[in-house]
């Protein structure tokens, strides 16, 4: 078996994601590698976007995007989670699990014996996808068998049109180990100031946009011309991460899911949903905005569920919502929040909320978050009420990404300005500056119990195979 770190780099590199955005195709460096002579120039991609070497990022072109999803699919194919019912229920053994990942890692480096090494790589995809985990329904603690055990609705996998990783009936991005080891890694992180990312543009940016603006009295006849000098104005923008690893897959999430918000509200990419036009089409005419809105995500999740034992956690139904604050600028600084509000800002952000589902829908990258934010939870919770220890189990070796040789990705730094806007009532309106702000120790801290949740917990470890590290 050729060793863990390889397996793992010419997996997750071809079937995760790095992220980028941008208006153009570009040259890629890979995120910790591909394995198989550097298939694609190195690069991966979340919702169609990645991100170069210098950490720039720039939209993954239609050609890349069917060339990535063609050579997934080629992986896939001989894994067991292409070919796996779908299940209302599936259970994953993070004991079970762990004792597969200690077994690859202690046989990394030894000779491939006769006709096993493409077994153990389509056994590694199926752990590295989670057992075809869509997303959690419970946590479920199980002391007298030591182990915790993650369960939800799974499906077997299968690659969209844009390379993306789903479930065949859903279409939802399947959960992935490598989030859950950095979530589970970072949790002690993220404890203040949560899990975060933003996009924006700079004080010197914004403070050249206002001197090139100043000098423009009318649109004039190529409204191009006016719309790059503001391109030109702007410059690069910053990208920032926080509370987990800038050169992780659950970090290129987050960008992702930040730009994606971003590019709908600009009106550069539809939303796909006739209920959400892009918040520029929503100013009126004449209306006072701000030059500075901002948009964010946050999860929306209603308290977990826990029987009165502390063995049994439900997830209940959650969503994520878009908020907004318009920010102002005193020549010097961008000061967060400090403009008045803008009532067009608000109202795009409640239709984009109520309108979340059809969205993730739309574009995976939003249901990748889903996961994400599930995954970063459940690691608050095991942490935050000791289930670990409650279970009597080792998760040691989830904790340590370098262990397991997870590959690492471009870290994202800069976004080129793409400017497009209108000019209502002596008024341009710009480009909004995004976010994505989780806080997974909030989530887990909000508990409701209730008797009828240890039901679930025993009808799911009833049904417990003698081996096997899931089951349906």
């Amino acid at each position: 078996m050729r060793s863990i770190r390889l397996a793992y780099l010419l997996f997750s590199a071809l079937l995760v994601c790095l992220v980028a955005v941008g208006t153009a195709s570009a040259q890629f460096a890979g995120g910790g590698g591909f394995g198989r002579g550097g298939f694609g120039g190195g690069f991966g991609a979340v919702g169609g976007i990645s991100i170069d070497a210098d950490g720039i990022v720039a939209t993954l072109s239609p050609q890349a995007s069917e060339s990535l999803a063609a050579e997934r699919r080629k992986l896939l194919a001989g894994s067991p989670i292409a070919g796996r019912d779908k299940s209302g229920l599936r259970k994953v053994s993070l004991a079970r699990l762990c004792e597969r990942l200690k077994a690859a890692v202690a046989a990394a480096g030894d000779p491939p014996k006769n006709g096993t090494e493409k077994q153990a790589e389509a056994d590694l995809v199926d752990l590295l996808l989670l057992g075809g985990l869509e997303r959690i329904s419970y946590v479920l603690v199980d002391p007298e068998r030591n182990d915790i055990v993650l369960a939800g609705p799974a499906d077997k996998g299968v690659i969209d049109g844009k390379g993306n990783v789903v479930a065949a009936a859903s279409g939802r991005p399947l959960m992935r180990l490598e989030d859950l080891v950095v979530a589970k890694a970072s949790i002690d992180r993220a404890r203040t100031g949560g899990i975060r990312c933003s996009i924006g543009p700079t004080p010197e940016g914004i403070a050249r946009l206002r001197a090139f603006l100043a000098d423009q009295r009318a649109m004039g006849p190529d409204s191009d011309v006016v719309l790059r000098g503001m391109e030109q104005a702007v410059g690069m923008q910053n990208v920032s991460v926080g509370g987990v690893p800038s050169d992780s897959r659950f970090a290129q999430v987050l960008v992702a899911a930040d730009y994606k918000l971003k590019r709908i509200g600009m009106g550069l990419e539809p939303s796909g949903v006739r209920e959400v036009p892009s918040y520029l089409s929503m100013v009126p005419s004449g209306a006072a905005t701000s030059a500075l809105p901002r948009f964010w995500l946050e999860p929306a999740y209603e308290p977990l569920i826990r029987d009165p034992d502390e063995l049994a956690w439900k997830f209940p139904s959650r969503s994520m919502k878009c908020l907004s604050e318009s920010d102002a600028f005193d020549g010097k600084a961008v000061q967060r929040g400090k403009a008045p509000a803008d009532p067009s800002a608000a109202k795009w952000c409640e239709r984009f909320s109520a309108n979340y589902d059809e969205l993730a829908a739309k574009h995976p990258i939003f249901r990748d978050l889903d996961n994400c934010v599930d995954l970063a939870v459940v690691a608050a919770l095991i942490h935050a009420r000791q289930l670990d220890a409650r279970a009597g189990i080792d998760l040691s070796i989830l904790k340590d990404p370098s262990k397991l040789g997870l590959a690492k990705y471009q870290v994202p730094s800069k976004v080129q300005t793409v400017a497009t806007g209108t000019k209502k009532g002596g008024r341009w309106v710009l480009s909004a500056s995004g976010g994505v702000l989780v806080q997974p120790w909030e989530i887990a801290s909000k508990v409701f119990e209730t008797p009828d949740a240890a039901k679930p917990r025993l009808e799911a470890l009833a049904g417990r195979p003698a081996a096997g590290w899931w089951w349906d």
